[in-house]
C-alpha cells in the first residue's frame, strides 16, 4: 500500500512540476455538448427505473421514409437520441403527438401505447438505450 500511495506522490508531483508535459498540446479540447436535462418522459410521466437486475441495452434504429412502427410501449426505461431525421411519435391513449428532429432527445413515455412514424424525407437513424431487468423485454406489442 505504501509502494502504491509513493508511486501516485511522485506521479501527482512530475505533473504539477511540469503540466505541459502532462496532456499532448496537440490533442484539441474536449467540448461537452448537454443534449437533454429531464425528470419526466415524453408523456410528463417521472422517470423510474428498474429496481433489481438492471441490465443497459443499446441499438440503433434506422426508420425508412414514410414507415410506421406498430403500436407498442415499453414498461422500463428507453432513451433514444434522434442522429438523423423527423420522427412524430404519437400517445394512441391520449391523442398527443411530439416531434423530433436531427439533434433531439428522446425520453420515451413508460407503460404507454404509442407509435413512431417518419415523417420526413430522409431515414430517421435513432441510437436507442433501454434499462429494463435483465431477461425482459422493453418492447411490448399491441395485439
Amino acid at each position: 500500500m505504501r509502494k502504491i500511495l509513493a508511486s501516485m506522490l511522485l506521479f501527482a508531483a512530475a505533473l504539477s512540476a511540469n503540466p505541459a508535459r502532462a496532456l499532448d498540446s496537440t490533442s484539441p479540447p474536449v467540448v461537452v455538448t448537454p443534449l437533454a436535462d429531464r425528470s419526466q418522459t415524453a408523456s410528463g410521466q417521472p422517470i423510474v427505473l428498474p429496481q433489481k437486475n438492471v441490465q443497459v441495452l443499446v441499438s440503433t434504429y434506422d426508420i425508412a421514409v414514410g414507415a410506421t412502427l406498430p403500436v407498442h410501449k415499453h414498461p422500463f426505461a428507453r432513451y433514444a437520441y434522434v442522429g438523423a431525421g423527423t420522427l412524430k411519435v404519437t400517445n394512441v391513449e391520449t391523442g398527443n403527438s411530439n416531434t423530433y428532429k436531427t439533434g433531439d432527445f428522446i425520453i420515451e413515455m413508460i407503460g404507454q401505447w404509442h407509435q413512431a412514424t417518419n415523417i420526413g424525407d430522409a431515414p430517421v437513424k435513432l441510437l436507442v438505450i433501454d434499462q429494463a431487468e435483465r431477461g425482459a423485454k422493453n418492447t411490448l406489442l399491441r395485439q
